[in-house]
């Protein structure tokens, strides 16, 4: 902490000397800040540094069964969430889809609707009785004479008939 302290103070009045000559070289600013540090270390034997060349690739890290069973823990509780998360994403969009099939489905069914109700009224039109007549008297066609209404019989032979109507007979019981 002193250390730190020193080397703040240091730094300030190194900005101020160095604000009034710019043309300090690096060299000389660490020289001088080294000299400033040496002169006010306590003790009569100067630091020493070494450095120290650690292999670590022989050291073989220990199994811990406390954090090994945590991480499978971990994992199946990430798995299940994501799970989880993945299924109600599915139905949401799932859902989404349906709404939009009914949609379609509700449109064509009334487009069928439709389609049926303009068949029904051309239908109407086309099998009206007096335009079915009008019809055949331009094509000249008229009412059939005698004999030419032909009906087959049950015995599979046809026979010329007359047309004629038949009312029907009402009896009362």
């Amino acid at each position: 902490m002193a250390t730190m302290a020193l080397a703040g103070r240091e730094m300030t009045e190194m900005q101020s000397r160095t604000s009034n000559r710019r043309t300090v070289s690096v060299a000389e600013r660490n020289r001088e800040l080294f000299e400033q540090q040496r002169a006010r270390r306590r003790g009569p034997t100067p630091e020493m540094f070494y450095a120290k060349h650690i292999d670590n690739s022989r050291i073989v890290k220990a199994d811990d069964p406390d954090r090994r069973r945590e991480m499978r823990s971990f994992t199946i509780a990430m798995t299940l969430f994501f799970l989880l998360t993945m299924v109600y994403v599915w139905q949401h969009f799932s859902a989404i889809e349906v709404g939009y099939r009914v949609e379609a489905q509700k449109t064509q069914v009334e487009q069928l609707r439709e389609a049926n109700r303009q068949l029904e009224l051309s239908e109407a039109q086309l099998s009206d009785p007096g335009r079915i007549d009008h019809i055949a008297k331009q094509l000249g066609l008229d009412a059939p004479l005698p004999g030419q209404v032909v009906r087959p019989d049950a015995a599979g032979g046809t026979t010329a008939v007359m047309a004629q109507a038949q009312v029907p007979v009402l009896t009362g019981n």
